[in-house]
C-alpha cells in the first residue's frame, strides 16, 4: 500500500512505482508520537514498515519478504531514518523468527499478513510501545470514516523519499467500489479494505505499516496501483480482525 507528503502539482508526469510502499499527500508526523512504528531496512536502506503489537512482536506485508529476511534489520524508536537518536533500537530479523501468512497470494496479495518475533523484548518508552489491534469480530469502519496511516514511503510518483516519518488520514471507500471491474476486480478480496483520498494515498516503501482507526490497528499497508494517488486504485489494506485467530495461535506457540 501507500503514505507520503505533499504530491507537486507540477509533477503531471507520473513515474512507475511498485505496488504496495509509500505515502502521497501527508505531513511530517510529530517526533515520536506514533511509537509503535518500525522501519524494515535493508543494507541500511527503509525498505517496508512495521508496527509493534508486543513486547516482542511485530506485524508487517509479507510480500516485503519474498526474498526472505537475509540482511533485514528492524528498527523501532525512530522518527528520522538517518538522524541520531538515543531512543533508536537495532534488531536482526531472522529467517526462524518470521512468520509468513500461509496463504498469502502474490497474484492479489491476499492474505498479505506477516509477524516476526524480535530476539528480545523492547524497552518500553514514550517512543517505543506497541499498539492496539482489531480482533475477531471487530466492527470495520464505515465508508467514509477517517483512518490513518503513517510510513517513510515515497512522497510522490517520482519516487521522492522522506527522511522523517509522515503520516496521512485518509476516508474508507465502498467495496463495491474498489470490487469493479474498472477498479480491482475480484482481485478486491473479503480481507482487504480501501481507502485513499484525491492524491492522498501510500506509497512505495509505505507497506507493511498499520491502517488506524480510532487509535486502533485495522489494518496492514498491502498493495495498490502502479501511481500513488490513483482515483482508481487506492490503497489497498489487510484487515487484522481477520487474522487475529491466526495472529494469537502463532504468538502463544512461539512465546
Amino acid at each position: 500500500m501507500q503514505f507520503g507528503g505533499i504530491l507537486l502539482a507540477t509533477a503531471i508526469m507520473w513515474a512507475y512505482v511498485l505496488p504496495g510502499e509509500s505515502v502521497t499527500g501527508g505531513k511530517e508526523a510529530v517526533g515520536h508520537s506514533r511509537p509503535y512504528m518500525a522501519s524494515v531496512q535493508l543494507n541500511g536502506k527503509h525498505e517496508c514498515g512495521a508496527f509493534l503489537i508486543a513486547s516482542q512482536w511485530l506485524l508487517s506485508a509479507t510480500h516485503c519478504f519474498m526474498d526472505g529476511a537475509e540482511g533485514l534489520k528492524i528498527v523501532v524508536g525512530l522518527h528520522s531514518l538517518s538522524g541520531e537518536e538515543t531512543t533508536k533500537e537495532t534488531f536482526q530479523i531472522s529467517a526462524d523468527r518470521l512468520y509468513k501468512h500461509p496463504g498469502f497470494n502474490i497474484e492479489n496479495y491476499d492474505n498479505d499478513i506477516s509477524l516476526i518475533k524480535l530476539d528480545r523484548p523492547i524497552v518500553e518508552s514514550a517512543a517505543v510501545k506497541p499498539v492496539s489491534y482489531q480482533q475477531t469480530g471487530g466492527a470495520d469502519p464505515v465508508v467514509g470514516a477517517n483512518v490513518e496511516t503513517s510510513g517513510w514511503g515515497a512522497l510522490n510518483n517520482l519516487g521522492s523519499r522522506p527522511d522523517k516519518l509522515h503520516e496521512l488520514t485518509i476516508s474508507v471507500m465502498s467495496r463495491d467500489l474498489c470490487g469493479r471491474s474498472d477498479y480491482y476486480g475480484s482481485k478486491f478480496t473479503n480481507n482487504m479494505i480501501c481507502a485513499a483520498r484525491r492524491r492522498q494515498d501510500t506509497c512505495n516503501g509505505d507497506s507493511g505499516g498499520p491502517l488506524l482507526y480510532n487509535g486502533v490497528a485495522i489494518g496492514i499497508t498491502s498493495n495498490g496501483g502502479k501511481k500513488c494517488g490513483s482515483s482508481r486504485k487506492p490503497g489497498l489494506y489487510i484487515l487484522i480482525s481477520h487474522f487475529s485467530d491466526w495472529i494469537q495461535q502463532t504468538m502463544t506457540a512461539n512465546a
